[in-house]
């Protein structure tokens, strides 16, 4: 089976991550699959393969007899899928020979349209899986892990040397949480790469420093008729924070290196409301200044309508990965070389976003983000190619194949060249 029919396989799993919950992980969905997951990587011939307590599983291929000096190697996908949008009930659609135009997802009136996403056109000729335009599909990121598992059938299947590869999924991905309880001692990896990106051709070690704000208005609720005075009203209070904060340094108005407010939740009454933003920012002092612009605000709240009127609480989440990278620029030496000698154009680019690789990273296993041929994550236009996913296993099998070769077990006869 290839990684294409194994991620249409897969986005049938039901995974989305829930942030209200303190499980871990926090749905029972991705303990199924992670169980299939598990038993399917049994059947391919991993050894130890294990489901962990929280959820995580765990897989190794061992080194071949000649390789047994050679640093491993691991790969990490995540099992959950976002909670931003509708993950249940997936039924995704084929779309053979792509011919480059727009694509109606399914009766909903939605349309894939190369206007709105210009790579497609790159896509002509592709076979794609889409979604029906009323759920994501969920190649974030199980596109990844059925990328991994073909490559690791397909290692199995050969007589390549090659040393210890390690394959792990984690829980809890998309809120922040799958680096969380990571058995770093049991995956035993010097060296690692996260499967969670877009484009084959790139590679990502830079991620944003992120944090999420969590604010709370108290307002003084009262009638109407005699509210002169008296009354506060914590939503409207809560709409004018939100203006109040640079209009243009939002998602939609920003690209690469450049950071972002997010607003992901509001609720309101005029007794209480609530705001809930994503921070995000590749630079440090720029990060923190986000951080202390949402303090400023609070403290200017405060003093106008008194003490306590918004509670503040930030959270950070994962830091940008760049620096862990300084000592050892091998590991993204050999993505480059992967990547090229499959036929592409190697990228380093800044990720808008944050894998479990940030946070990996920082634990000490330096792990680069790669890309998956899947697009659009997060949405019901989210789809993936089924030639650049095959491309995605050829670059891990390469790299596989590259740490091998440039880090020979002298101990062995031979090596392992």
């Amino acid at each position: 089976m290839n990684a294409f029919e194994r991620l249409l396989q897969y986005a049938t799993f039901s995974t989305q991550s829930d942030e209200e919950s303190d499980s871990c992980p926090s749905t029972a969905g991705q303990i199924r699959f992670g169980a299939a997951l598990a038993e399917e990587l049994k059947k391919i011939g991993c050894s130890r393969v294990r489901q962990d307590a929280d959820g995580y599983v765990y897989a190794e291929i061992p080194a071949t007899a000649s390789c047994s000096g050679v640093p491993a190697i691991g790969f990490i996908a995540h099992m959950d899928t976002a909670p931003d949008f509708c993950g249940e009930k997936v039924h995704p659609q084929v779309i053979p020979s792509y011919d480059g135009g727009e694509i109606p997802l399914g009766t909903s009136g939605t349309v894939l349209s190369p206007n709105a996403y210009p790579h497609l056109t790159s896509l002509r000729g592709h076979t794609l899986a889409v979604t029906d335009g009323t759920t994501l599909l969920g190649a974030d990121d199980k596109a990844g892990i059925a990328e991994i598992v073909t490559m690791a059938e397909r290692l199995l299947a050969s007589d390549e040397p090659h040393g210890r590869v390690a394959i792990a999924f984690t829980p809890d991905e998309e809120i922040g949480r799958g680096a969380d309880r990571f058995d770093l001692e049991a995956f035993g990896a010097q060296y690692a790469y996260t499967m969670d990106g877009s484009t084959v051709d790139e590679y990502s070690y830079e991620t944003f420093n992120a944090a999420q704000a969590h604010l709370v208005f108290r307002g003084v609720c009262v009638h109407p008729g005699d509210a002169k005075g008296i009354m506060v009203n914590a939503a409207a209070l809560a709409a004018e924070f939100h203006t109040a904060l640079p209009a243009q340094e939002c998602p939609r108005c920003t690209a690469g290196r450049e950071g972002f407010f997010h607003l992901t939740h509001m609720s309101g009454t005029c007794e209480r409301a609530e705001l809930t933003y994503l921070i995000r920012d590749h630079d440090e002092d720029a990060f923190r200044a986000r951080k202390q612009k949402l303090a400023d605000l609070c403290e200017s709240v405060n003093r106008e309508w008194g003490a306590g009127t918004v509670v503040l609480t930030v959270t950070d989440q994962y830091r940008n990965m760049a620096s862990c990278f300084i000592d050892c620029p091998q590991v993204l030496a050999y993505a480059e070389q992967a990547i090229a000698a499959c036929g592409g154009t190697p990228q380093a680019v800044p990720t808008r976003g944050g894998t479990d690789g940030a946070r990996l990273s920082y634990m000490g296993l330096p792990c680069p983000n790669l890309g998956t041929g899947a697009y659009a994550y997060h949405g019901p236009c989210e789809h993936a190619s089924a030639q650049e996913m095959e491309r995605a296993v050829r670059v891990m099998l390469y790299l596989v194949s590259l740490f091998a070769k440039e880090h020979p077990d002298h101990t062995a006869p031979g090596g392992c060249a």
